[in-house]
């Protein structure tokens, strides 16, 4: 989905494939259409072809930015280099010579590819692992279904099951140790100013741009150290190829003759210290109690308490326990748990209502005559099962944004850590009200009522689709304002989908969009107070 030169989105002719299709998709629609559709809507993640660029702007003020759990960019501590004059420094040099001299083939395709950017690059591989995991088990012969064990992360089903909540949380979590380290490491490249390898060395001529910033701690080392860790953490089982990414990234820099083996190992301290601190959160954020299915009946019984008597059960055959109940209680980024409880929606029409009717009218008449528009809308933006989900589709648009305005690592990582967060925390209010007030899908209130793309295991009201978008929208149109048109109409799209596909009611849209700008409203206000001049 790339942008044009224009400031506009433009729609890929290859969207993102589909691994998996729903049975109920494939039962609805004749065959024609549905080989029309799989062609059509290609939904996985996918190595797009990137050139190296120089950025637009060094932010050479970067270490003075406001982390998100760092608490300053002198918290972790970087020794001061040796001097270039140095006889370590010198055969380091040399090194680098011999190794950017005879870089091999595919040496240099791993330069190229890297080269890219480093925050664009662990995005991408970030997006393609939340795809591979985004599978649903299927049911035990008894009816109950397996759940995935992250000491057994390969065994089946695999852990984790990266469905939309999971998959907000790994980009926020992700970008979150990339920000902060980069921080870290702009803080000390400017206090030490060690001049990268071909400026000591007129006569080494990188395979790379040529960029003023100084060489120590290398950038890119510290991204893949705190993208390895993290990424490592959320998909234990890919820990192998994520050493090697790593390993292949931070050497990419010596063979293209950018950094010395003295700025590599600096940034992988770095790296690999910030993250730990973002683990440590993590590891305390109340995921770990998000899946609690023990205490679904008393939460079941609080609603019982509050009214609400007709309530959502799963329509899944055997019915399949409900998709994370309790993520409604993971920590927020940029709120607390009072201002999660305060901008709570109030609840919607009630079961039966005239209101509620109305809006189950509408999708009465979608489901009967759905337009050839109408399903291609609800299919791209379907973002089911073996893809990326809603929040991986906006990480996506973030970096294509953060590629054509040539922005340097640092203020890429702000661009990512601020979306980012704000679609965590609109995934995590969202499943608040979802289990908050229970509200039955449509093709509950009504069996005849045929969806396009299958049927969600978890309550209808707020669309997950229109709070995710909202929030992110609301930030990137704050950081791209040039872009903001079109951002929004992608959101409001996103979230109209969802009625398309005869998933929503109108009202769990509507109020999701708001509910999701209030949300990234305060991503907003945390990046205008955060010292980066935007």
């Amino acid at each position: 989905m790339p942008f044009d030169t224009e400031g506009g989105i433009l729609k890929s002719k290859k969207l993102l494939k589909m691994k998996k299709i729903s049975v109920l998709y494939i039962q609805f629609f004749v065959l024609v259409l549905v080989s029309t559709l799989i062609n059509a809507c290609q939904k996985t993640a996918e190595t797009t072809e990137l050139e190296a660029y120089l950025p637009t702007n060094l932010d050479e003020t970067g270490g003075s930015w406001k982390p998100f759990l760092v608490t300053s960019g002198t918290d972790i501590t970087v020794a001061s280099p040796t001097a270039t004059t140095s006889a370590e420094y010198q055969a380091e040099l040399a090194a680098v010579k011999t190794a950017a001299n005879g870089a091999t083939a595919e040496q240099k395709a791993a330069i190229k590819y890297w080269s890219a950017g480093a925050v664009i690059r662990w995005n991408e591989i970030a997006r393609d692992l939340a795809a591979q995991y985004n599978i649903p088990p299927k049911n035990n012969p008894d009816g109950t279904y397996p759940a995935p064990d992250a000491n057994n992360p390969l065994a089946y089903p695999r852990f984790p099951f990266a469905n939309p909540p999971y998959a907000s949380r790994a980009f926020a979590l992700l970008s979150v140790a990339q920000y902060d380290a980069l921080i870290a490491t702009w803080k000390y490249k400017m206090q030490y100013k060690r001049s990268a390898p071909y400026k000591v060395d007129a006569t080494l001529t990188p395979s790379v741009p040529k960029s003023e910033l100084p060489s120590y701690p290398s950038e890119d080392a510290v991204v893949a150290a705190a993208s390895r860790e993290l990424l490592k953490l959320l998909f234990p089982g890919e820990a192998p190829l994520l050493e090697s990414k790593a390993t292949e990234h931070k050497n990419s820099r010596i063979w293209a003759g950018a950094n010395v083996q003295s700025d590599i190992d600096a940034g992988e301290a770095l790296g690999k210290a910030v993250a730990a601190k973002v683990i440590a959160y993590a590891k305390a954020d109340n995921m770990s109690k998000a899946n609690a299915q023990a205490d679904v009946p008393k939460l079941r019984d609080d609603a019982t308490k509050r009214g609400i008597t007709t309530q959502w059960t799963s329509r899944d055959l055997p019915a399949r326990p409900p998709m994370l109940p309790f993520f409604g209680n993971v920590k927020t980024w940029n709120f607390d748990s009072a201002t999660k409880v305060a901008i709570r929606p109030t609840a919607p029409p009630a079961v039966g209502s005239a209101d509620f009717n109305k809006a189950l009218d509408e999708l009465r008449a979608i489901a009967k005559n759905r337009s050839r528009e109408q399903f291609r809308i609800a299919s791209f933006w379907a973002d089911g099962p073996g893809t990326y989900t809603p929040p991986g589709h906006w990480n996506r648009f973030a970096t294509e944004l953060i590629y054509k305005y040539k922005y340097s690592e640092i203020r890429a990582a702000r661009t990512l850590a601020l979306m980012n967060t704000a679609v965590e925390d609109a995934g995590v209010v969202c499943w608040d009200v979802k289990y908050y007030y229970l509200l039955p899908r449509p093709t509950e209130a009504d069996p005849s009522v045929t969806t396009s793309t299958g049927i969600p295991n978890f309550p209808a009201f707020t669309s997950g689709h229109s709070t995710f978008s909202a929030a992110g929208a609301t930030v990137l149109s704050y950081i791209f304002p040039n872009e903001s048109a079109a951002l929004n109409a992608y959101a409001k799209e996103a979230s109209e989908s969802r009625i398309y596909g005869c998933i929503h009611y109108r009202f769990d849209c509507e109020i999701g969009l708001t509910h999701g700008k209030k949300v990234g409203d305060y991503a907003v206000n945390r990046g205008k107070a955060d010292g980066s001049g935007l």
